[in-house]
């Protein structure tokens, strides 16, 4: 499989089977660099296995894709170096304080010295944590936590991000503030990146194009305003995902909170 320079993630027929279960079938579509790109549908439609065969964490069962430029299959620690990743489950340390979190991730990305002192400062300033850089991460809200992980997820500077319900169980100024983070990392840094996200106002406001998945199948892409328009006049984006996947939106603190919403929809897909 080619992928076009312009291109920051190309993926070709991309299949994964579980036993007899089909979770992903012939996944094809191209994210084209410095975009926000939002991946939709319910629980159980492929987003995650699409993400986790993406960052290399699953190995598809056929069909290809390539990531910053490489393969996924052939090249993993090439992708591996190029790209960060929030997964639905905590990845902040709760008995750590954000600078240990952020120090522990330094030391894995290889950075040293000055530069990893400077990268820390960088990325408490962006995650607006610089006044509890030095309280455990268990005291934080859940706001707070995300944008630690994502601050944690970016320190290397990767070419591609890759969010898993970046904003799941959080309020309304928390997302709010996430949302305006992201924005900030393509803007500023040029940086693409892939969502999941069942929230649609998210997937309105954040993305320049969407991918409805359907059972393991493609059954939308496009622009939010022209799938709108595809569905009627005044079809609002829940509409859109009514109208290709069948199923309502269902919608619904601490960090112990924030831990366990996350750890049921991780079981749930």
């Amino acid at each position: 499989m080619t992928c076009a320079p312009e291109m920051a993630i190309g993926a070709q027929n991309l299949t994964k089977q579980f036993g007899r279960f089909t979770a992903l079938d012939r996944l094809t579509l191209d994210v084209g660099r410095g975009q926000i790109f939002g991946l939709l549908g319910p629980n159980g439609a492929g987003k995650s296995t699409a993400i986790k065969i993406l960052t290399t964490l699953l190995d598809a069962t056929d069909g290809s894709a390539r990531v910053a430029g490489f393969d996924v299959a052939t090249q993993p620690v090439e992708v591996r170096r190029r790209i960060g990743y929030v997964p639905q489950l905590l990845s902040a340390d709760g008995a750590l304080t954000a600078r240990e979190n952020l120090n522990l991730s330094a030391r894995l990305y290889g950075l040293r010295g000055t530069e990893r002192s400077d990268r820390i400062a960088d990325a408490l300033a962006f995650a607006g944590l610089e006044d509890v850089a030095g309280k455990l991460v268990r005291t934080y809200s859940g706001g707070m936590i995300r944008r630690l992980e994502i601050a944690q997820a970016t320190l290397h500077g990767p070419e591609v991000l890759f969010l898993d319900e970046p904003t799941i169980g959080l309020d309304p100024s928390a997302r709010r503030t996430v949302w305006e983070r992201l924005q900030q990392l393509q803007q500023t840094k040029g940086m693409t990146i892939l969502l999941t996200t069942h929230d649609m106002e998210e997937a309105d406001f954040l993305c320049g194009e969407l991918a409805i998945l359907h059972r393991g199948r493609l059954a939308a892409l496009g622009k939010p305003d022209a799938l709108k328009a595809q569905v009627g006049p005044e079809a609002t984006l829940d509409d859109v995902f009514f109208h290709f996947s069948g199923t309502v939106i269902e919608r619904g603190g601490s960090y112990r909170a924030i831990r366990e919403t996350r750890g049921a929809i991780n079981r749930l897909g």
